[in-house]
């Protein structure tokens, strides 16, 4: 449980009937202890792609496009005086880049960066935060899960590993079909368990809140438990199979304990699905209320001068190393959170 550092705007009075005392709130939200874990898993993660000759890149943190995706939102940044006045976005990921890079350097990457979500705050979220990012040309989805169990067994130690596809999952704890289960049947069951007032959606929004509230808090014991081949409306920036009875993403979520770690895709490659999605997910911003977004040109034009076949996955940093040393709250192991920034 995180407990707020020594003389802390928010620290508690001695006893009930104590005068509450502001005290400045410049210290560490971490202990020493934490920041040296910190660096060392830094370095393992290193050492660990490394020793696979997978290349280490940087790429810029401020961009002149954001994302369209209606779950994200970047920050803005007005800029001006000695540059051409405009916008520019912090990064949500540094997805699009990265595939830049690979449309012209077809080889592994891995990045160690800085992300900013303009979002939640609290045990499990930072607006800033440190996100590992990694793709591997040839490689599908399966592979990239081998891959990402082989990292959190080094860094965790061993855990029993589960896989269970998104509709296994449902099955097991719910015992629904997520694919054919109606709108209706899916909203009645979450309005079961959630409060969930005057919320309103489709499929998605009530398969979500399944997920979220009634099955990954049962994945607590489960060690690491992979979900994928999402139902197709979610596959994001994946490829979508439809050779079996339903069509599926090839996406696929890590969760450790029960805690959502990661994030991967067997990476779309058609320029023209792509923007087909992002015009979608633009359609949904303005249905509810959202700022359109531009569709980054940049990325567009490496898509249609060919990415290779890829599976990519971004991996939370601040959250490992919070399931390594035992903690419960992500401000035990950033140096500053969001309120001491």
């Amino acid at each position: 449980m995180w407990t707020p550092a020594p003389g802390s705007m928010s620290a508690a009075p001695a006893s009930p009937d104590a005068p509450i005392v502001a005290m400045p709130a410049w210290q560490p939200s971490a202990p020493l202890t934490q920041l040296r874990s910190r660096s060392a898993l830094l370095a393992q993660l290193r050492q660990f792609f490394a020793q696979r000759e997978v290349l280490e890149v940087e790429t810029p943190l401020l961009c002149s496009y954001g994302v369209t995706d209606p779950a994200l939102e970047p920050f803005q940044v007005q800029h001006g005086v000695s540059l051409t006045a405009g916008e520019r976005y912090l990064q949500t990921s540094p997805e699009y880049a990265m595939k830049r890079l690979l449309a012209l350097y077809p080889e592994p990457i891995f990045q160690i960066t800085r992300a900013f979500r303009d979002g939640e705050a609290g045990a499990l979220h930072n607006p800033e935060f440190s996100l590992l990012e990694w793709y591997r040309p040839g490689w599908n989805h399966h592979q990239l899960m081998d891959e990402v169990a082989e990292l959190c067994n080094l860094c965790l130690g061993d855990k029993p590993v589960r896989r269970y596809t998104y509709r296994e999952l449902f099955f097991a704890y719910l015992d629904i079909d997520p694919f054919t289960e109606t709108d209706a049947g899916l909203r009645a069951l979450a309005s079961e368990h959630v409060d969930i007032g005057s919320m309103r959606g489709g499929r998605d929004l009530w398969l979500d809140l399944l997920l979220s509230h009634l099955i990954e808090p049962q994945l607590r014991a489960s060690g690491l438990c992979f979900v994928y081949d999402y139902p197709a409306s979610q596959a994001a920036l994946a490829r979508i199979d439809t050779s079996e009875e339903y069509a599926v993403g090839h996406r696929f979520e890590l969760y450790v304990d029960g805690v959502e770690l990661a994030n991967g895709y067997w990476e779309l490659a058609d320029a023209r699905e792509q923007r087909i999605r992002f015009e979608a997910d633009n359609a949904r911003r303005l249905a509810t209320g959202q700022v359109e977004r531009g569709i980054d040109p940049y990325l567009m034009a490496a898509l249609e001068a060919g990415l290779p076949d890829c599976s990519g996955v971004a991996l939370g940093v601040d959250r490992l190393l919070m399931l390594q040393t035992g903690c419960d709250d992500i401000r035990d192991v950033l140096a500053f959170d969001w309120h001491r920034s």
